[in-house]
């Protein structure tokens, strides 16, 4: 999902709208917003793109100056209206409306820990166990109901809580996901990724730190840390495919660490070619980085349809596949008779690799050389990113051999975890669990446990 939230600006949800436009390419499903004008809150929320969900007549009615939104990411299990954030809740203290981007990884433990407790569910979203757990006790000032419920929950996640006068912004203390905060005029704005932040003529401040909560209201922007626990493990997805290419991510621009990525890729893993060519849009930028690394020629041998949906955030594999026919097409002047190195982001279930190999040869590539700028992905994710069962993995159970030959290629290469890290200039980290098995979290099955460190 991507998140956006403005506080202070007038007409905050045509703001917000600019914003989730920004952020379409993190979900494609549905959009919301929430927006608060005095005691009271307005909502509306669609499945369909956001162009699509919202109007001006529905922008109007989405009264007042502060206000957050998301938009969707398909998911087979959570899918449909009743899952499409903001999620919007009543009480006597006062109404607020809850966005997350990520996962949690003991959302079972809360939930059944609620449930004993007496709380009914009508979803099992996160931010729907965020505001039981806020709501717990209610003497309490928000703040510190807001702090005892984030340490009690595990995984990556980026929540904004709206009330009728703030905003909260918490990342989770792996900092898996990212969030930034910035100014526009004399009000903030806070969202998944910068991009946005140039759409509507904002200034970047800062990210949101892990284990952070930021208060932005009336008194400006204030912070508190939740847990003592910080880690900088930025999910290295996020650099490899679902963020765009002029966001900056703790502090490394996604366009040159995938740049960078493209160069170490040609160092680890040369081939023998007369061209290379990258799968738009999020390989274009490893791929000129091979070619400038190699010396081959940089083409554009595919071509993307600007009217087709990202197929790997799409919720059925057979709509994934129809997806594929319908986004790419070879440029049969320039692959016809040559030897390729063919860059792409990531392999995942390699069906998609598989019908783009085969469209390069219909269009007359003698050679397909396949290059991956990113390691072997043979994990799940459990914090957000939907890569299904692990059996579906493509090198889950393979050689890089027998991958070679399930995608029909002439070779197959990837870029080691250690590249991935180098290719963020040091900026982070990096969470690489989805190529190594190695989790920043535990991976909860038995009762909730509290922070302890």
């Amino acid at each position: 999902m991507g998140v956006f939230g403005v506080y202070g600006v007038k007409n905050a949800s045509a703001i917000i709208y600019y914003g989730l436009h920004a952020l379409q390419h993190r979900g494609q499903e549905g959009a919301g917003i929430v927006t608060f004008e005095g005691e009271q809150g307005y909502r509306h929320r669609a499945l369909g793109l956001v162009n699509e969900v919202f109007n001006p007549a529905i922008l109007a009615s989405l009264k007042g100056d502060i206000g957050i939104g998301g938009v969707k990411y398909a998911n087979k299990s959570k899918g449909g209206l009743d899952y499409v954030q903001p999620l919007y809740f009543h009480h006597n203290s006062g109404d607020f409306a809850v966005v997350n981007d990520g996962n949690l990884v003991n959302s079972k433990n809360i939930s059944d820990y609620l449930e004993r407790q007496g709380s009914i569910f009508q979803t099992r979203t996160d931010s729907e166990l965020l505001a039981h757990l806020i709501k717990k006790d209610a003497n309490e000032a928000r703040i510190f109901n807001i702090l005892d419920a984030l340490n009690m929950m595990e995984g990556g996640f980026a929540f904004l809580i709206l009330t009728k006068n703030r905003i909260y912004a918490a990342r989770d203390k792996y900092g898996i996901k990212p969030l930034a905060l910035g100014r526009l005029g004399d009000g903030y704005v806070v969202s998944s990724e910068t991009c946005s932040f140039e759409l509507i003529g904002a200034t970047y401040l800062r990210d949101i730190e892990p284990g952070e909560v930021v208060t932005i209201d009336s008194h400006g922007i204030r912070s508190r840390k939740y847990s003592q626990y910080q880690r900088h493990k930025m999910c290295a997805m996020e650099y490899i495919y679902l963020a765009r290419p002029d966001s900056d991510i703790d502090g490394c621009n996604v366009h040159a660490y995938r740049k960078e990525s493209g160069r170490r890729l040609y160092r680890e893993c040369p081939a023998e070619a007369d061209i290379v060519i990258g799968v738009p849009d999020s390989s274009l930028s490893a791929a000129m980085g091979y070619a400038e690394e190699s010396g081959i020629p940089y083409e554009m041998g595919l071509i993307k349809s600007k009217y087709v949906g990202r197929t790997f955030i799409q919720p059925s594999q057979e709509m994934r596949e129809n997806g594929v026919k319908m986004k790419l097409s070879a440029v049969r002047s320039i692959v016809n008779g040559k030897r390729i190195v063919m860059v792409d982001d990531s392999i995942v279930r390699g069906t998609t690799s598989l019908k783009i190999v085969r469209l390069l040869r219909d269009a007359g590539a003698t050679e397909v050389h396949v290059r991956i700028a990113s390691p072997m992905m043979k994990h799940c994710c459990y914090y957000g990113v939907d890569t299904s069962t692990e059996e579906e993995l493509l090198c889950s159970h393979r050689t890089l051999e027998e991958a070679c030959a399930m995608i029909e290629a002439d070779s197959l290469g990837y870029l080691s975890p250690e590249s991935s890290i180098a290719s963020t200039f040091g900026c982070s980290e990096l969470c690489l669990a989805c190529f190594t098995g190695h989790y920043p979290t535990s991976l909860y099955q038995g009762k909730i446990e509290n922070e302890v460190e």
